[in-house]
């Protein structure tokens, strides 16, 4: 049992316009740092964001696995129009994106959401219900700053969320939470 990895997942927007102008060298930082802790990196096998980020891990010599929205490649390439490099292994989960998001959240045991757009909220919204260890780059842009409001407005009981800015320190932040509260990873 000692051999296995930590698990951290990346949620953030495909489609990076509404992102700060430094998120992508963030997201590269970031899939460094996760790969120089031997972390596995997963994403939602996509463009923007996931796909920055795991071109970093792989920088590092990272293993990185996708969970495609789609049923085949065929499908992941033709219908959905999504990348297949950096990335080790891609599953096609045939779940569309909403079932994937919610397969993407659970697979981790920890999650760090970038930007984002409705597509992160989902997966930030799975991954608090299920009491996931998460952490937000803060200042990234796009839905990033709504998820404070969102958790203010609900007026929900706190869950292990690791505010940052510097990609480095969220990496780090993340593995120590994960550490404390998964006592198989110490």
């Amino acid at each position: 049992m000692k051999n296995l990895k930590i698990k951290i997942a990346i949620s953030g927007a495909a489609q990076t316009s509404p992102c700060a102008s430094d998120v992508l060298e963030k997201c590269l930082i970031l899939g460094r740092t996760i790969a120089k802790n031997n972390c596995i990196l997963i994403t939602g096998a996509t463009t923007g964001v996931p796909y920055w980020v795991a071109k970093g891990a792989k920088q590092e010599g990272g293993f990185v696995i996708g969970l495609s929205p789609a049923l085949s490649f065929k499908d992941h390439v033709e219908k959905f129009n999504l990348p297949i490099d950096y990335h080790d292994i891609i599953i096609w989960t045939g779940l569309d994106y909403s079932g994937r998001n919610m397969i993407l959240s659970r697979s981790a045991e920890g999650i760090i959401f970038v930007c984002g757009r409705i597509g992160t909220l989902n997966e930030f919204t799975t991954a608090f219900e299920d009491r996931k260890i998460m952490g937000v780059l803060v200042g990234s842009g796009g839905t990033e700053p709504l998820i404070k409001e969102i958790l203010e407005r609900a007026k929900r009981e706190e869950r292990i969320i690791i505010w940052e800015e510097d990609p480095e320190k969220l990496v780090y932040k993340l593995i120590e939470k994960i550490k404390e509260n998964e006592p198989i990873f110490n």
